[in-house]
């Protein structure tokens, strides 16, 4: 991570806010009580008092506080997603303007205040403190959310802090909104932390290839509205589709190289967006089989199951972990999808008598009681060791987490939960009930599949705006409450069922609103005090 400092991903990523002394805010006419944010001040609103100071260089119209003038309560900035809590002040707010500077109180907050300055036409001056018409950022050592900050306008000045520089980066984020089309930051206090530890989104680069340049567009999208998490899913039937060292005989034409791949992580990084790779196994691996014919699953016919592996041959799960721990040494972000859904040999009337040799193969492993089910369960613990010996925390899909059986998926595995439809698929509540964390890639709301094959209906931000909140898994309905803090976030997913049906373009202005509203819903827990119209007209003057 050449040193930066980076947020913890499981339990400091879910250490609920702390309730601070008497700070209270009002919004959209209800009184809120906000947790403990990194301030790096006092922590005292402002008054709007002039300090005096002001650079030499700034252009006579940079807001400047004037001791003449008496200036009204600030307004609420309008962000995507919406700040949390804001502190209204008296004074002119502040907006980039010539002799202005970035400065950073830490060495390690430099990439964010290089971006920062590039991205508002501002100088970046390293160490220092923040003079009139400058912005400065600073890490704290307050107990706060790992991605909580402060975002203050006071004296001519922005001043940023956070307790790590995700939380830091946020807020410049903010900022970026706030000044956008030259706009005036508005005087006062920010306060501000997301609701859900992981707010991602999945990109099917398998089935339809993506330029890295595309990729690297959605990467500078997102972190702008705060997602955290970049899901490829590059191996399946129809393609696998980055370099291989193990195996290059298994990769398609087009393809991502490594080093493209590499810039790629880089970019995500200095956005503090993890990448999420999956390889989906034991099916979906038709581009593997095609140069390894010999590992196709077969019945006893003789004829092929599409995309899955025999797993009853010991040269399948030999090939898997080969590029498993290759592309574990490329990806080092701290998650990892297995994968674990749709294989062919649960889905026949009769897995045992069509596919005896995964019969033979679980009752060998297992015992007499074991079946097919125990076998592809055993092959998913079997993957998850293979992962966990690089220290990933790991998901697969809810519909390869099965219920009963002699053999258990292993506790640490979370559930993407993304359908009910599916053999194997089970309520959520019965994974929760267990203990288990989920992430909610709900089908209903949060697929995007090219083409709109099998009763899929391209999803609206409207839809996700009104109607979703993270408690909605499956279908229209929500869970209980009490399983809230299991829900560790959501991920929009694009998949590319039919690759032809949509260009590069077309799936960035498809998936445009719903990425929108999707983050408001994963960084604020309340119902959205603006209504859609409102919401989309201003996601159109931030674009």
């Amino acid at each position: 991570m050449n040193g930066r400092r980076r947020k913890a991903p499981a339990a400091a990523d879910r250490k609920p806010l702390l309730v601070g002394a008497g700070v209270v805010a009002v919004l959209a006419g209800a009184a809120l009580t906000v947790g403990l944010w990194p301030s790096g001040d006092s922590g005292a609103p402002s008054t709007g008092r002039p300090s005096g100071e002001r650079s030499a260089a700034a252009s006579a119209d940079s807001p400047t506080p004037s001791p003449d003038r008496t200036y009204p309560l600030s307004k609420t900035p309008r962000t995507i997603p919406a700040v949390r809590d804001h502190t209204p002040a008296r004074g002119p707010g502040w907006r980039p303007a010539k002799g202005g500077r970035v400065v950073v109180g830490d060495g390690e907050l430099a990439d964010e205040g290089r971006l920062l300055a590039k991205e508002l036409g501002l100088a970046y001056a390293g160490r220092g403190e923040p003079r009139a018409g400058d912005v400065g950022l600073n890490l704290t050592d307050e107990d706060a959310n790992a991605e909580s900050y402060t975002l203050r306008v006071a004296d001519g000045r922005v001043r940023i802090s956070g307790t790590e520089e995700a939380g830091v980066f946020y807020g410049t984020r903010t900022l970026k909104q706030e000044v956008h089309g030259n706009a005036t930051a508005p005087e006062g206090v920010v306060r501000d932390s997301p609701a859900k530890p992981q707010r991602g989104f999945m990109l099917d680069i398998a089935r339809k290839h993506f330029t890295a340049a595309w990729i690297e567009d959605r990467i500078r999208e997102l972190g702008d509205l705060k997602y955290n998490q970049l899901g490829l899913h590059f191996s399946d039937d129809q393609g696998f589709r980055i370099a291989s060292d193990s195996h290059p005989e298994v990769v398609s034409k087009e393809h991502l190289t490594k080093a493209e791949v590499r810039r790629i992580l880089a970019l995500a990084e200095s956005r503090h967006i993890d990448v999420v790779p999956e390889i989906d196994s034991p099916g979906h691996l038709g581009a593997v089989i095609a140069a390894h014919p010999d590992l196709q699953l077969r019945n006893t016919a003789g004829v092929a199951s599409k995309g899955a592996l025999d797993i009853s041959k010991p040269a399948a799960g030999k090939i898997v972990d080969e590029l498993l721990n290759e592309y574990a040494d490329l990806f080092p972000g701290p998650y990892w999808h297995l994968g674990a859904d749709e294989y062919q040999a649960l889905t026949v009337a009769d897995p045992a008598a069509s596919y005896p040799q995964l019969a033979s193969a679980a009752t060998k492993a297992y015992g007499s009681g074991a079946g097919i089910a125990d076998l592809a369960t055993g092959w998913l613990n079997d993957r998850a060791d293979t992962v966990r010996g690089h220290d990933r925390t790991m998901r697969a899909w809810n519909d390869g987490i099965f219920a009963g059986g002699t053999v258990q998926a292993d506790k640490d595995i979370q559930v993407a939960y993304w359908t009910g439809k599916e053999i194997g698929a089970r309520q959520p509540t019965e994974y929760l009930r267990s203990g288990r964390e989920l992430l909610n890639y709900n089908d209903e709301y949060l697929y995007y599949v090219l083409g709109q094959p099998n009763t899929f209906v391209y999803p609206t931000g409207q839809r996700i705006y009104e109607q979703w909140t993270p408690l909605v898994v499956r279908g229209t309905s929500p869970v209980s409450k009490e399983y809230d803090d299991q829900i560790l976030g959501a991920s929009f997913a694009v998949w590319c069922d039919l690759s032809g049906s949509q260009t590069e373009a077309q799936v960035a202005a498809g998936i445009r609103l719903p990425l929108r509203a999707l983050t408001q819903k994963l960084w604020d827990p309340r119902k959205p005090v603006s209504s859609w119209a409102d919401f989309k007209t201003l996601a159109g003057k931030l674009d």
